[in-house]
């Protein structure tokens, strides 16, 4: 991760504190910021990724510079572990951005962000109601990420005798002691944040068919995190047991992830849709395939895809220059040439968008066009949604698995988190 581009001199200090207490930093929670003139500084503060370079995210915005004399777009690199990390040192500060790329508006951050309901072009972008907050809309995105993906070594498929993807939890655990016998990691992860984000992903179709309101039966008490994830605990411990995960991934970083598998060295991996841009970029001696994450024995197959907003962008109320934050934001998601750019950097996709496809992309198309329903996953996004963190927490809680952990003990130590941060 490269560090933060220092154009304007912008310098990012301070603790670590909830944002909550952000308002103590000076200007965080206040009523309203500045309309600003058409010239200045923007800071922008984005994801940064193996796809979303630093030298990306500056080449995109640069036409909308070259196109608004006087105005410079600074894009930041989370200096934090992460984008919402590094907006809370950033806010308890009193150093706010003027935009923030990839995280989801909640009811604690709500208070600090712009309301673009009134605003026409929001209306047209993509899963834009349905992360609403309250019926208002403070986040607007690219396109659509498919979270629920299983990418497949084709080859790895024939040495091991599996002729057709499985449909169910149960038929890829088959197939996953199938390639174990042909002498293949059966499932590539790691450590970082992918080894909880998988099993999230897997999950989201079996999830959604067993507790269709999953989301708002956690709020209101009726089930638990815990509860509902506790047969997949158990299945991934099963995996863990039998040698179809490596239990010395978390050692493993997520970008040599990608490299493992697409040297040929795994199965299968489940990751979202940005990983069809990395297998775009890399040279194999194989095909990669792509199937819809697997239901459970007797759900309807294909299942509900989880899916997320690409490139959420949010305006914070802080900001000196609020009409060109605003102007900013809505060239980035309703630009044709940005917009298709950002789609083809991180394999995203969006209704009506043309841009070249590669075989893959064209396949990951199709799963979502079958998919009976899009479903929120993990953390959640508008109104259903989890304690902010708690991507992290069950990232954190999944990796005690590998230290030996039981599936109860995570399943409990899950549903502490969640009751210790419900409001």
């Amino acid at each position: 991760m490269r560090p933060a581009r220092t154009r304007g001199g912008i310098a990012v200090v301070g603790a670590v504190l909830s944002l909550a207490l952000a308002g103590c930093g000076g200007g965080g929670f206040a009523d309203s910021g500045s309309a600003g003139g058409e010239t200045g500084s923007i800071r922008m503060l984005v994801n940064i990724t193996p796809n979303l370079t630093q030298d990306f995210w500056d080449k995109l915005v640069a036409p909308f510079e070259k196109a608004n004399p006087g105005v410079d777009v600074v894009v930041e690199a989370p200096s934090g572990k992460s984008v919402s990390d590094t907006l809370q040192q950033e806010l308890a500060a009193g150093n706010s951005p003027d935009v923030v790329e990839t995280l989801m508006a909640d009811k604690s951050l709500e208070p600090q962000l712009v309301d673009l309901t009134g605003e026409d072009w929001v209306k047209d972008t993509p899963l834009v109601q349905q992360a609403s907050l309250g019926g208002k809309i403070y986040n607007v995105g690219v396109g659509e990420q498919a979270q629920s993906l299983v990418f497949y070594n084709k080859a790895a498929f024939t040495k091991a005798g599996i002729t057709t993807p499985p449909s169910t939890l149960d038929e890829m655990t088959q197939d996953l002691g199938k390639l174990k016998a042909a002498g293949y990691l059966p499932l590539q992860t790691s450590g970082e944040f992918a080894t909880g984000l998988q099993l999230l992903q897997l999950t989201d179709p079996a999830l959604a068919a067993a507790n269709p309101k999953f989301y708002a039966d956690v709020n209101a008490g009726k089930t638990t995190v815990g509860k509902a994830m506790l047969p997949y605990l158990q299945l991934y411990q099963s995996w863990l047991d039998q040698g179809y995960v490596d239990k010395n991934a978390l050692g493993l970083k997520y970008a040599d992830a990608e490299t493992a598998f697409l040297q040929g060295k795994a199965g299968m991996f489940v990751m979202g849709s940005w990983f069809t841009a990395s297998e775009a970029k890399a040279k194999k001696d194989f095909q990669v395939g792509v199937f819809a994450a697997p239901v459970s024995a007797g759900q309807p197959s294909p299942g509900a895809q989880g899916a997320t907003m690409a490139a959420p962008y949010l305006i914070l109320k802080s900001t000196q220059h609020r009409d060109l934050a605003t102007k900013l934001v809505r060239w980035l998601v309703t630009d044709r040439t940005a917009v298709a750019a950002q789609l083809k950097q991180d394999g995203n996709f969006r209704t009506g968008t043309q841009r070249e496809f590669t075989p893959l992309e064209q396949d990951v198309q199709k799963i979502l066009d079958a998919a009976p329903a899009k479903v929120a996953q993990g953390e959640g996004y508008g109104d259903a949604t989890l304690p902010r963190g708690f991507n992290a927490a069950w990232n954190t809680e999944v990796q005690g698995l590998y230290i030996g952990h039981s599936p109860q003990t995570v399943a409990d130590a899950v549903d502490h988190w969640v009751s210790a941060h419900a409001k």
